[in-house]
């Protein structure tokens, strides 16, 4: 009889996915008040994501093993999973506000929630090719349906629809890439194919073509989890067709797991095999930087707006992943790559949360606005919500002495340090150019005159995000270590096991 196997590390997960059946059950039997429902059913969900958070941190930072080596914790994988809690139950905590006043009370919104952020929890702790592809189809299907929530609206089904076809033909890829690489490593698992791979390209021949072309058509499928160029041709669509609470959840914890996925399975199975690959992020973060700066610029909507806004940051931090596969530089340099990855991803992540907290206040006689020029006056009708929003334009154009800066400043630091200097001047002035349209938004807040002022008054949980998202912004410069640390041995895990 065959032991059972260790389930400490995968507690926070069965945890979630235990949660996520309870409350499904709730839903399914207390229908009869939709309303009262589906606000229980999201309180419970939100508690339920700061308790699992608790159990990462007590269990899912150390290293790890189970389910056959399928199943993987480290300090890197905590990182990631308190960062993908915290987003998850940041938007799910704002999006009550919004779905009362459209009338919409669905209890599955926060069960979905529950589901895609169990199946980006598994995707950060995947250490085989099958458990990583589960992981990311757990979160993939919930996301599908979560950006087609209201079902009667057109641009809501639009939107989903074409997240999933467009999502199916990159699984697709990913699938394809995976099944090349099996077929020429012989293996599955992480640690196997990096043993493998390491004889490979230090063998006469180096390394075999066909698992180059399985690492690329992997990458292409992670590519487009990440809305990176020149595979994000959904995500404008996508961000303005599907409701604003699911809109700040795809910009803000997909981004999270599926970055925290790509450095995993470069730097860790592919490690190797970086000189190959290194090249392809590197062609990748220059088309998304340059795509995301220019492309930004002729937006009227502003989730359209912050849909290439995040294409432009994907780029920034490819940058540190280009020069975590910067073999030749040493370890330390690869480190101070990721590194600054893991900061600018955390930086980011909080800005987004705030700049979309700061979109879901944007009402009109109680009717969402989503046009840029809705901005018009806002500094008048609303002063404090402006200086917010100024506050996380400023810093996304990276202006100091904001967090958005020292993200951007840590980057191109680790590129120099690198000799990727190249990478680091495109940063430089596709930076330069997005600062056009983050300081075009706060014009039109200060100093353009509206026909018809925005609402004043909005809702108590969402002053609280922008609030708090807001502070942590300002004050980084402050006290800079409570995230660099934490990213420090995050980073240093991954390459010490």
């Amino acid at each position: 009889m065959s032991e059972l196997p260790n389930l400490t590390p995968a507690l926070p997960e069965i945890f979630m996915a235990c949660v996520a059946m309870a409350l499904l059950m709730v839903g399914v039997f207390f229908n009869a008040e939709a309303k009262t429902v589906t606000r229980t059913v999201s309180m419970l969900a939100t508690g339920a994501m700061i308790l699992t958070l608790l159990l990462v941190t007590a269990f899912s930072t150390q290293a790890g093993t189970t389910f056959n080596g399928l199943f993987i914790t480290s300090g890197f994988s905590g990182f990631a999973k308190a960062l993908i809690l915290g987003a998850s139950a940041t938007t799910l905590f704002m999006s009550r506000d919004f779905f009362d006043r459209v009338g919409v009370h669905r209890f599955e919104y926060p069960i979905l929630v529950l589901l895609a952020t169990l199946g980006m929890m598994m995707m950060v702790s995947a250490n085989d090719l099958i458990a990583l592809y589960m992981g990311l189809e757990l979160q993939s299907l919930s996301l599908y349906v979560m950006a087609s929530i209201m079902r009667n609206d057109l641009k809501s089904t639009e939107s989903g629809l074409k997240y999933f076809v467009l999502g199916a033909l990159a699984s697709g890829m990913l699938l394809y890439g995976s099944s090349l690489v099996y077929g020429f490593s012989g293996t599955t698992n992480f640690d196997a194919m990096a043993k493998i791979l390491a004889q490979e390209s230090g063998g006469v021949h180096g390394p075999n073509t066909g698992l180059i072309f399985g690492i690329v058509f992997v990458m292409v499928g992670l590519a487009f989890k990440i809305s990176a160029a020149p595979f994000h041709m959904w995500t404008p669509d996508v961000y303005e067709g599907a409701p604003t609470p699911v809109t700040a959840f795809f910009a803000a914890a997909p981004k999270v797991a599926a970055l925290s996925l790509f450095i995993f399975v470069m730097v860790g199975a592919f490690g190797d095999m970086a000189p190959q690959w290194q090249q392809i992020v590197i062609f990748i973060a220059v088309a998304s930087m340059v795509i995301g700066a220019f492309a930004a610029i002729a937006q009227t909507n502003i989730k359209r707006l912050m849909a290439y806004s995040s294409i432009g940051n994907v780029g920034y931090m490819l940058i540190g992943l280009a020069v975590g596969g910067a073999v030749a530089s040493g370890t330390d340099v690869q480190q101070d790559g990721i590194e600054s990855m893991l900061v600018y991803l955390t930086i980011y992540v909080i800005m987004t949360l705030g700049t979309f907290g700061c979109i879901l206040a944007m009402k009109r006689n109680g009717q969402n606005v989503e046009n840029i020029n809705d901005l018009a006056g806002l500094s008048k009708s609303n002063p404090l919500m402006a200086a917010a929003l100024a506050i996380f334009m400023f810093s996304m154009a990276g202006i100091p002495p904001l967090a958005g800066f020292f993200g951007k400043l840590y980057i191109f630091l680790a590129a120099l340090e690198a000799g990727l200097v190249i990478l680091a001047v495109i940063g430089v002035l596709t930076s330069v150019v997005g600062c056009f349209y983050y300081i075009r938004l706060i014009k039109i807040m200060y100093f353009d005159d509206a026909e018809e002022t925005l609402d004043g008054k909005t809702g108590r949980e969402i002053n609280l995000v922008i609030t708090a998202a807001a502070i942590v912004i300002l004050a980084f410069f402050i006290y800079p270590s409570l995230i660099t640390d934490s990213a420090a041995l995050a980073a240093a895990s991954l390459f010490t096991g």
